[in-house]
């Protein structure tokens, strides 16, 4: 079975929209993302500009890990607790994150090797927001 890792390796142009439910607010994030091996995995690092609608930019950053546990990629944050874990053999494949008291729904939908989009729907007491990110080459 090929590496499922594979296809994400590189550098890829980030943008994200954020639609907050509650507030109408909009967001973008417009960045770069770097997946690279790194020990029994992928590092992930993107930096760009953040921006809310009415309010100067400011530069954000985000990092993971990734790796294989075929047939599924495990995802963990920087200080490697467990985040959520998908199968990228699906073209579109989902995948949800509860921190209590927020669940974090996703749903990727991939178009390999040349782009794909993570689509979160985030709620909670305090949260009720959208975000779609679109990766390409």
């Amino acid at each position: 079975m090929p590496d499922p890792l594979e296809p994400f390796i590189g550098r890829w142009t980030i943008r994200r929209d954020i639609f907050d439910l509650d507030s109408n607010w909009t967001g973008r994030f417009e960045g770069v993302g770097l997946f690279e091996p790194r020990g029994t995995g992928l590092s992930y690092i993107e930096e760009g500009e953040l921006r809310f609608a009415g309010l100067p930019s400011f530069k954000a950053t985000r990092a993971y890990h990734w790796y294989a546990d075929e047939p599924y990629i495990i995802v963990e944050f920087e200080d490697g607790r467990f985040f959520h874990r998908f199968d990228p053999r699906q073209t579109t494949t989902q995948a949800s994150h509860f921190c209590d008291p927020d669940t974090y729904d996703v749903r990727y939908v991939f178009d390999l090797p040349e782009s794909w989009r993570a689509e979160w729907r985030v709620e909670g007491p305090r949260k009720d927001y959208r975000m779609v990110t679109n990766y390409t080459r």
